[in-house]
Parts: C-alpha cells; sequence; structure tokens
C-alpha cells in the first residue's frame, strides 16, 4: 500500500515528502548509526529514492565509510542538528527515512534488528524481531537469531 510520510528536522528549516511504500523499516545497531541518531540504534524507514521529494530547505551532508565498508551519505539539519535520512553506496536507489523525523512515528514498525553484535549492552531490543549480527548479504551474516 503506497503511504504518503512527510517528516522534517526540529527547526522546521527542511521539509520532506516521500509517497511510497516502504520497501523495510528496521533498526540499525552498527556503531556509525549509534553516533550519528546519538542513541541505541537508528530507527531506518527504507524508500526508493526516486520518490523521497525536499520540499523546502538545503541538508547538509555528512559522508562516512561505515562498518560494513560501504560509504553512507547522511543528511541532517545545519540549523538544529536534526538527522533526517541516509543513502549507502551499498544500496543505491533507496535511501533510509530516520523514524524520528517522520510528522507521524507510530507509522514505523520494523521488521528486523541488524547490526546486533554492535548494540550495546544497555539496549532492550524487541524480542519478537529477528536478529542478524550483520546485515543480510554480508559475509559474516549466519542464518538470523530468533531470541
Amino acid at each position: 500500500m503506497t503511504v504518503v510520510l512527510t517528516g522534517g528536522c526540529a527547526c522546521g528549516a527542511i521539509r520532506y515528502e516521500c509517497e511510497a511504500k516502504p520497501v523495510v523499516m528496521l533498526n540499525c545497531h552498527c556503531r556509525d548509526c549509534q553516533r550519528s541518531s546519538g542513541g541505541a540504534f537508528a530507527p531506518l524507514v527504507v524508500v526508493q529514492a526516486d520518490h523521497f521529494c525536499l520540499r523546502q530547505g538545503v541538508p547538509k551532508y555528512f559522508v562516512s565509510v561505515a562498518d560494513s565498508g560501504n560509504t553512507v551519505r547522511r543528511g541532517f539539519c545545519a540549523e538544529c542538528g536534526s538527522p533526517l535520512f541516509m543513502s549507502s553506496a551499498a544500496l543505491p536507489g533507496y535511501i533510509a527515512l530516520k523514524a524520528g523525523s517522520l510528522d507521524d512515528p507510530t507509522l514505523f514498525r520494523p521488521a528486523a534488528d541488524l547490526w546486533t553484535h554492535s548494540a550495546q549492552c544497555w539496549d532492550s531490543m524487541n524480542p519478537i524481531l529477528p536478529k542478524y549480527e550483520y546485515e543480510p548479504g554480508h559475509p559474516q551474516q549466519k542464518v538470523p537469531e530468533h531470541a
């Protein structure tokens, strides 16, 4: 089902819209996502990039090499610092919206926890979700763990 996802930063300088069915929703526990979110993990809504549209403002970007070895480009508001979205060289054509930046974050329904080998001991992961030590397709990933 196609949905209209709208969101933006805390100060209102940046607004986005995406009219598409999310490809997947997940929690990433890699150290890069922990650092960029300031929390235990990054809740991500993955959508096709060609359905994503900036409606207002110009984000600033930080480009780095993630734990996976892939180049990651993270968009955030230069005024208030809110993390908004990211893209990875490993997934061309897709963008991951930060669920906390959505106008209606109750739409977020994660399907899995990724990079759990980096999860913090104080992180209370949802026991129902499948757990991946890395990510599907990663050379070190085994069959997903169920808690």
